[in-house]
């Protein structure tokens, strides 16, 4: 019967691809039990939406086969998010992660992005939350099916309300359909900041937030009132919207908030293809990936249904997917890196 020292010895040259670290001293084999020829345990990775979980699931039991008297290998496979240590105010109380999506200019799909990516998420197993920070022109509700104002009588004022998975909170929760919010810079500022610490948001592995466009008191009151673990800044392919998104990148890394990377939504032969990739490459940043410009996705945020719960099998979800995946490792890579700066 093998050992579980030697067990444990093969195990620790299983190097995760992603935190470029063994997997033993990373704490994610649990529960090791070996029974005859059986080795059972738990294998705990840094987010349900591992891109490489294929990747290591093969290194493992390749390392196993070398161990003598190994016949079966079971893996209960696990996730535990990592979230900040820090016991800053800026914390939001039960969030691990707050991750913004930003762009500069309006009309890009910042909003389509934040609310596909949040059910993505939630598909792969993550507990998330979604925030509509677009305080003058919320759209949250419209493409998560939520009745706009319908909060607004109720006594408990505004909370979050479930949907596909997603907890998501909105001022357009209040407003009537059609209400116009005319506030000025400091009222947007109190809005954004009483969305992020006033609502009671649970246990959150993630909050993603739907910045609206431009560079001014909503993204900033976002970074001076939240630990934000990175941005998405989202483009379309045309040089006008990549030359906005390269302004978004640089108010962020002006104000130290990390960068994920950049994602290119509209992706055609009308919009053109390839100017975020290569704004990307020019800036030294990661490409988080190509959504097409798709009818299905645009009839989805029409009517309530994102294309990822509307159409789970389809490509333009399979692509919703991989950019989660693509956040999610981002977000347990710089985390990691920054416990071993701690």
């Amino acid at each position: 019967m093998p050992t579980a020292e030697a067990v444990m010895a093969a195990l620790a040259r299983v190097q995760d691809p992603e935190l470029h670290r063994d997997i033993v001293s990373l704490n994610m084999v649990r529960d090791l039990t070996i029974e005859a020829g059986r080795v059972a345990f738990e294998l705990v990775l840094t987010t349900p939406a591992c891109p490489l979980r294929e990747t290591i699931d093969k290194d493992v039991r390749a390392a196993l086969a070398t161990v003598p008297g190994v016949d079966q290998i079971d893996i209960n496979w696990g996730a535990e998010v990592r979230g900040s240590t820090s016991t800053s105010p800026k914390q939001v109380a039960g969030v691990k992660n707050v991750i913004a999506v930003a762009s500069n200019k309006g009309g890009v799909g910042k909003s389509t992005i934040a609310t596909n990516l949040a059910v993505a998420l939630a598909r792969l197993g993550a507990k998330v939350g979604l925030l509509d920070a677009d305080i003058t022109g919320p759209n949250i509700p419209t493409m998560l099916g939520i009745e706009q104002g319908g909060l607004a009588e109720g006594q408990g004022g505004l909370h979050t309300i479930e949907a596909f998975g997603v907890k998501a909170a909105s001022i357009g929760f209040v407003l009537p359909k059609g209400t116009p919010v005319v506030w000025r810079g400091p009222m947007i500022g109190s809005g954004v900041r009483q969305l992020l610490h006033d609502i009671d948001w649970g246990e959150l592995d993630y909050l993603i937030v739907d910045l609206p466009p431009g560079t001014s008191d909503a993204s900033m009151t976002m970074a001076q009132e939240a630990e934000i673990a990175g941005v998405v800044v989202v483009s379309t392919p045309q040089v006008v919207a990549v030359e906005d998104a390269i302004k978004a990148v640089g108010m962020f890394d002006r104000l130290g908030v990390p960068i994920f990377g950049i994602v290119e939504n509209m992706a055609s032969d009308i919009f053109g293809r390839g100017g975020a990739r290569q704004a990307a490459e020019d800036l030294g940043i990661e490409f988080l990936g190509e959504i097409e410009l798709n009818l299905a996705i645009r009839e989805g945020a029409d009517r309530g249904q994102p294309v990822v719960a509307a159409y789970p099998d389809s490509p333009e979800t399979q692509a919703f997917l991989r950019l989660a995946e693509q956040v999610a490792a981002r977000c347990s890579v710089l985390r990691y890196a920054g416990e071993q700066a701690a």
